[in-house]
């Protein structure tokens, strides 16, 4: 003990020597370590020390050391896989820095001030300018964060870090997290002024070689301290019923429910009584939320809480508080709890369900006695048979310490790509010296020239951003002087679409009352929920008052019911080493006598007698059923007819998801080339199932049984069209860059992702070394799916070291049940399917046929001259708010245009000097192209020779000389997305091409469907070409036209318009302005009285109503009567001569007396009469009741001039 102490100042070793008995194995090897100043991997079990073991040496040269200049003062940089864990070192730094200081007081010292800082995605702005002004001696962070850090101004707090401490680093290598981080470690020792001593702390990991070269990079040896004991553990696994497969339950109405929970939930309740604090851990969010609310139901208290990553971290801070001060009982957490968290004083840890894998399972039970030498107690529930099973694989491995091994992911390219960004953004860097910086990197250590070449291209711009915007260059690549810098943009691209999580579009739930953040809700929940409802989100009831485009905003509802939120998210399959071990578990649990295999079962993996005999007994149902049970030795294929009559076949193993997904789409695709039959094919950890609709016979064995030689071929062919391919080439583009969420700080919609995800995936296809592709194809087949397992199973097949038993059943084995189950689930929502489907091959029409046959005048009558006009302006660039502001965007601007004359360059704010500085640099090329001198990019100096017979400048780099395969159709292609609706005239009149050579290759493009064919334009004649897109947006541009034409206004807006528009105040006067007013006024009933008085008189100036009684007389004006208004007034419409056939209306309630009749008739027999002719005519009498009667006719539009 003296010994490894004496290596520290007084001040330290007084502390530690009054703290702690002694120092655990991990910290006396470590310590020695460290102080020789090697870069080292401490490997110890949970609660053994290792944070103390990494760290105490930095403190003891801090507080020893003189204090350094304020801008030097950062000297250790902590990086954490968790925020969680990072708010956990800072508190327990605390203890040792102010024991230490006190011993250096007491000693007559003064003792420096070491200071800790925090810098999360959580850190308020202003404390982040404070740590810039005034760095900490140990800076606390996450991976995300240090990549912030490095891809701004405060970087430079970091050029003095001597010491980099990295925790929980096993839970990061073997993700692109991982990988993602590794880079940044060499961005960091790229800007130190000396190389940083790398501690790297893990748990017990396999191999800890790999761990060790990936925490120091290629070229640094790292001493490996394995201190990895496994910790004292008791696992014990229950079942709370005793027959799983006969499950019998009432609920309070007395229905009958075939389930397990409701036995479950009173053994949990239980068991957290009887402990002091109790973490239950789940695989899923909603599980947590569910047994959570259930636990407290029953308890009728609040006794536990949800805990996971979609709980906003405010509460799971408050959450974990109430769990250490003893007010909590217990938490029901995901894998948010797994690592290194100092839970304090838990004493037992459940687990519902098996852990993911043997790995997990040691981290979640070692929670549960967390300080040194204490005992970790745990409890696995299962909530079926198949999960019993898997149970006992994962406890015997845990008790036994056989971890599954860690592989890191090779060469990830997309998180190269964001990573090179970032670099760029901040400097100019040497391509030599950049690729040297990332290949010290160990995922990167090696990486070729040509990966490094592809990334470099996309980025710079080399693939046609024209038809997919976000392929525009983020970086200039100088491949003559061979530099690359960032664009204006890039650094902010960079920091607003950091890291490698993918974005599922989640939701926010925030309080109304003050915004604070509850947690976060899946875009489906969302779609699913209304305002009013109420639902449980961290074991806490909340009413949804609004929805918005990015959150939901809730106010508290305790006490009351609501439904459990649900999360979307991808399962971790079982590794393949613990498959073989399960495999291997069960052959030897058969091959023993009863009471041998119920003794192995009590003795290695903690089973009580009732799971015991579940698991036996479902043993013993499948050897029944199919007469052999899978192991690793066993392939059983079992075929039966489903309950509709459909043929299924199920495939039998255990050696997980990662070897039976690519062994399904393999088989689909033999099937399909075999038999010509569609076969759906589901996958799970325990086998695959076929659904073989229309098939007289199933398929025998060897249709089933591959050469190992073809499988990847197979799976080559069916991996494209898969909603795997689709949804990691989503997650890749966005980690890339190439999606970058539109408006930081809001969520986009997880459908908008995929149909942007789908339209770059269409472009990207058509080259074969696209780089995002490449690395699809890479994650797909390397980590995703176990290629080397599945060759190995399959050779073992073929050399009959495994056997394949077939069997014909009449109903499903009970290992085929389990697998059917989640078939229904996993065609419900295919969210990444393609958008193309495969079979939509089948039906092609002849675009041009179907146009004939639809008529194309409705799009000539449809597309507005104006929106024309302006999408015309638009698309070339025409617009003075487009105008490129540097030569960078001058670049992007012959990119997107190809070639333009001098003069057509400056019309489109194009300097000369930038051109030639542009052709200096070699990126702008000037060559004479149709009799004229033309600049474009040197991207398309290739496409230009090969297209258009270009005379190319000496001295291009090879890459611009590639043509491509088709030249002229790809520079027509962009033609048409520049234009709008074109002839093929145009085109040979601007590149002096010959007719035919032009037509073949618009021909082949509308044959593709890249250009359309049709009438488009109002005033052209004859067959014009238009890009899709283009007339996406001449169709949206004239409909908004239409649209605005007949838009309502304000009520102020009519209220100017009318007095004009009828010329109110008008100082025209005379005839003709009175037949114009009384056009206007054509079939307006109006009061007789106000006419002339009121309406006429304040639109003709200086009236005189002679002009209308004239007008009258002469036939000219009609006057119409609508209707009576009392004994001396009526309404009146007037009319124009030649328009009162048209527009006077039919009478309307006609008066119907004897005398009306009479005069009716007698003004139609005879036309138009005076006064005294009708009385005559209609037998005289009382001549008031006579003129009554006419002016009742002339009121009902009956009698007029």
């Amino acid at each position: 003990m003296g010994d490894v102490l004496d290596l520290f100042g007084p001040a330290t070793r007084d502390w530690f020597r009054a703290a702690f008995a002694e120092p655990t194995q991990v910290q006396e090897r470590g310590w020695r370590e460290v102080a020789a100043g090697r870069h080292v991997l401490m490997a110890a079990p949970t609660g053994s020390g290792k944070t103390l073991a990494a760290f105490l040496w930095c403190l003891d040269r801090l507080a020893s050391e003189p204090v350094p200049a304020d801008a030097e003062r950062c000297r250790v940089l902590y990086v954490s896989p968790l925020k969680a864990l990072a708010h956990d070192v800072d508190r327990n730094l605390r203890s040792p820095l102010v024991g230490i200081r006190h011993q250096v007081e007491t000693a007559g010292g003064v003792a420096p001030d070491i200071t800790a800082a925090i810098r999360t995605g959580d850190t308020p702005t202003e404390a982040r300018r404070s740590m810039e002004r005034h760095p900490p001696d140990i800076l606390i962070t996450t991976p995300e964060s240090l990549y912030l850090i490095l891809t701004s101004n405060a970087r430079k707090i970091l050029a003095s870090v001597r010491w980099l401490i990295v925790d929980e680093i096993h839970s990061v290598a073997a993700t692109k997290r991982g990988s993602h981080l590794a880079l940044s470690f060499e961005r960091l020792s790229a800007l130190t002024k000396v190389e940083p001593q790398r501690i790297g702390l893990s748990a017990t990991q396999r191999p800890l070689e790999e761990v060790a070269k990936f925490l120091g990079g290629a070229g640094r040896d790292v001493a490996i301290v394995d201190a990895g004991r496994l910790k004292t553990m008791e696992v014990k696994v229950e079942v709370p019923v005793e027959d799983m497969s006969q499950l019998k339950s009432y609920d309070d109405s007395g229905q009958s429910a075939n389930s397990i929970w409701p036995a479950i939930y009173p053994r949990l309740l239980s068991l957290i009584r009887d402990h002091r604090s109790t973490i239950v851990f789940v695989n899923s969010r909603r599980l947590s939320e569910r047994i959570a609310a259930r636990i407290n139901e029953l308890a009728e208290e609040d006794l536990v809480r949800a805990h996971h990553g979609s709980i906003a971290r405010e509460q799971r801070l408050l959450i974990e508080d109430q769990l250490k001060a003893g007010t909590l009982r217990g938490l029901v957490a995901t894998s948010t709890l797994e690592l290194g968290i100092d839970m304090g004083a838990v004493d037992l840890v459940l687990q519902v369900e098996a852990p993911p894998s043997v790995a997990a399972g040691i981290q979640r039970v070692g929670r549960a006695g967390h300080s040194v030498g204490e005992v970790s107690r745990g409890v696995i529930i299962p909530k079926f048979r198949g999960d019993l099973l898997e149970a006992a694989a994962v406890v015997e491995g845990m008790l036994e310490g056989r971890i599954e091994s860690t592989t890191v992911p090779r060469k990830p390219l997309d998180v190269l790509a964001q990573q090179i960004v970032a670099m760029c953004a901040m400097d100019e860097w040497k391509v030599e010296d950049l690729g040297t910086v990332v290949r010290r990197a160990y995922p990167y250590s090696d990486l070729g020239p040509r990966s490094l070449e592809t990334v470099l291209d996309m980025l710079s711009g080399r693939y046609p951003s024209d038809e997919f915007a976000e392929l525009r260059p983020r970086i200039v690549w100088d491949r003559v002087a061979g530099t690359v810098r960032g664009r204006k943009g890039a650094q902010h691209l960079a920091v607003t679409n950091p890291g490698t999580i993918p974005d599922r579009g989640l939701y926010t739930v925030n309080l109304v009352e003050d915004g604070r953040r509850v947690g976060e809700l899946d875009e489906e929940m969302v779609y699913e929920s209304r305002v009013g409802e109420t639902f449980v989100l961290g074991a806490s009831t909340w009413r949804i008052a609004e929805i918005t485009p990015s959150q939901v905003l809730v106010t508290p509802a305790p006490g009351e019911p609501g439904k459990i939120a649900f999360w979307k998210a991808d399962a971790p399959s079982r590794p393949a080493e613990l498959g073989m071990a399960l495999g291997k578990m069960v052959r030897e649990l058969r091959s023993l006598a009863p009471d041998a295999a119920e003794r192995r079962l009590r003795e290695r993996a903690g089973f009580d007698d009732r799971a015991i005999k579940n698991l036996l007994a479902y043993l013993e149902d499948q050897a029944a059923a199919t007469g052999a049970v899978p192991d690793d030795r066993t392939v059983v294929v079992e075929r039966f007819r489903d309950e509709i009559g459909d043929w299924r076949v199920c495939l039998h193993t255990p050696l997980g998801g990662r070897v039976h997904a690519p062994l399904a789409l393999a088989l689909e695709a033999r099937l399909q080339e075999r038999l010509g039959v569609d076969a759906r094919a589901l996958w799970t950890d325990d086998g695959i199932a076929f659904h073989l609709p229309d098939v007289e016979s199933p398929p025998g064995l060897d249709e089933l049984m591959l050469d190992p030689e073809e499988v990847e071929s197979l799976v080559a062919a069916q991996l494209p069209a898969s909603a795997l391919f689709a949804g990691r080439f989503r997650e890749n583009a966005a980690r890339s860059l190439l999606l970058p969420r539109r408006r930081p700080g809001q969520r986009t919609p997880l459908w908008q992702q995929r149909m942007r995800s789908a339209n770059l995936l269409r472009v990207a296809g058509q080259y074969a070394d696209f780089p995002i592709l490449a690395e699809t194809w890479r994650e797909c087949m390397s980590d995703h799916f176990d290629m080397p397992a599945l060759t190995t199973l399959l050779r073992s097949i073929r050399s009959r070291e495994v056997r394949v038993v077939a069997v014909d059943t009449e109903r499903a084995s009970p290992f085929a049940s389990s697998l059917l189950f989640s078939y229904v689930a996993q065609f419900m929502y295919e969210g990444d399917s393609p958008l193309a489907e495969r079979r939509a091959q089948a039906l092609t029409l002849d675009r041009e046929l179907l146009a004939e046959l639809l008529g194309t005048e409705d799009l000539r009558e449809l597309l507005d001259p104006e929106s024309i006009a302006a999408v015309e302006l638009e698309l070339q660039g025409l617009l003075p708010e487009r105008f490129p502001r540097d030569p960078d965007e001058a670049h992007d601007l012959l990119i997107r245009l190809g070639d333009l004359s001098t003069a057509e360059a400056a019309a489109r704010g194009i300097e000369m000097e930038w051109l030639r500085a542009l052709e200096r640099d070699r990126r702008a090329v000037s060559a004479r192209i149709a009799g004229e001198s033309r600049w474009f990019a040197a991207e398309d100096a290739g496409r230009y020779r090969e297209g258009l017979g270009v005379t190319l400048p000496v001295g291009l780099p090879d890459a611009y000389l590639d043509p491509g395969t088709e030249p002229l159709a790809s520079l027509l292609r962009r033609w048409a997305r520049t234009h709008v609706p074109f002839v093929a005239a145009d085109v040979m009149e601007r590149w002096s091409l010959a007719g035919p050579a032009v037509e073949a290759a618009l021909a082949q493009l509308v044959g593709r469907g890249d250009v359309i064919a049709g009438e488009f334009r109002p005033s052209a004649r004859g067959r014009e070409h238009c890009h899709p897109e283009v007339l996406r947006m001449l169709r949206r541009r004239s409909l908004a036209a239409l649209r605005r034409e007949v838009e309502s206004v304000p009520p102020d807006a009519l209220a100017r318009f009318l007095p004009a528009w009828h010329g109110v105040g008008a100082r025209a006067g005379g005839v003709d302005r009175l037949l114009e007013v009384v056009f206007q006024l054509q079939g307006a009933a109006l009061p007789a009285s106000v006419i002339e008085r009121d309406v006429i008189t304040s639109r003709v100036a200086n009236y005189n109503p002679r002009l209308l009684d004239e007008l009258v007389s002469m036939g000219e004006v009609v006057w119409v009567g609508r209707g009576s208004l009392g004994t001396s007034d009526g309404r009146v419409a007037l009319y124009l001569r030649g328009d009162a056939p048209r527009l006077v209306p039919e009478p309307a309630d006609a008066p119907a007396e004897e005398l009306h009749t009479r005069l009716r008739d007698h003004m139609r027999a005879r036309g138009a009469a005076f006064f005294r002719d009708l009385y005559a005519a209609c037998g005289g009498g009382d001549e008031e009741a006579m003129l009554d009667a006419l002016w009742d006719l002339v009121w009902a539009g009956e009698v007029t001039n």
